[in-house]
Parts: C-alpha cells; sequence; structure tokens
C-alpha cells in the first residue's frame, strides 16, 4: 500500500494533475505488482516562493514542471526501487511531458504494524491484507 506524495509548483490544469496521477500510479503498479485499486495519492501545490527544490550540486536543470514525489510503503526490494525510479521517469515524459529531470523521488519506508486503513484496526496484523 504505497502513499504517493506529490509536492509541486501551483498551475497545473486538472487534466495535467490526472494524467501525472495516473502515469505515476502505473508506474506504481508495475514495478511493486500492487493491485489496481491499491490507490492512495495526494497533492500539494506549492507557490514558487514556498518550494525551494535545487538539485544537490548535481547540475541537474529544474523547470517549473518540477514534481517531488514521495512513496510511503512497507519494505521493497531494491530492484523494485529502481524499476519504480525508471517506470516513473519515463511515464511522467511520454504522458505529461515532465522531464526527467524534473522528477524528484524519496522513500519512507513503514513497517506492517504502521498501517490502518480504517476502523482502527492494523489490517496488515489482522490478516485483513
Amino acid at each position: 500500500m504505497p502513499l504517493l506524495r506529490f509536492d509541486l509548483y501551483e498551475g497545473r490544469t486538472d487534466a495535467e494533475l490526472e494524467a501525472l496521477l495516473d502515469a505515476s500510479h502505473r508506474a506504481m503498479v508495475e514495478a511493486f505488482k500492487v493491485p489496481e485499486r491499491d490507490r492512495y495519492q495526494i497533492v500539494n501545490e506549492h507557490k514558487p516562493s514556498r518550494f525551494v527544490m535545487q538539485d544537490t550540486g548535481l547540475d541537474i536543470p529544474r523547470t517549473e514542471k518540477f514534481v517531488m514525489i514521495q512513496v510511503t510503503t512497507r519494505p521493497r526490494t531494491v530492484d523494485e526501487k529502481k524499476e519504480f525510479y525508471r517506470l516513473t521517469v519515463e511515464m511522467l515524459e511520454k504522458n505529461c511531458g515532465i522531464a526527467p529531470a524534473d522528477v524528484m523521488i524519496n522513500f519512507v519506508t513503514c513497517n506492517d504494524e504502521d498501517w490502518s486503513f480504517g476502523f482502527g484496526r492494523p489490517q496488515f496484523l489482522t490478516g485483513e491484507l
């Protein structure tokens, strides 16, 4: 159950946001082999003065299309993460016109006891998931 959080500059249309979320979801489903309806996404839009994302000295060009994706998830293998990185930038470029240089991704890993999907129960621990 990855939770994807998107931070980006304000100004995209609803259609652009839908394309971005759909492309990212397809990458996640393919990389992590999760069910299609395992979809949890949050978009945060920021004014340029409140969103500073540079390149850590790597000389990576950033534009107004920049998107930061934070993935909160159960433990994933290194290969799964690499595949997610690759698929995400590939699909965002193809479907949204977002250059790979404008995509930054990081992972936050949680254990099974760190999730409750509702009813105050930890479904990974109760066997419901």
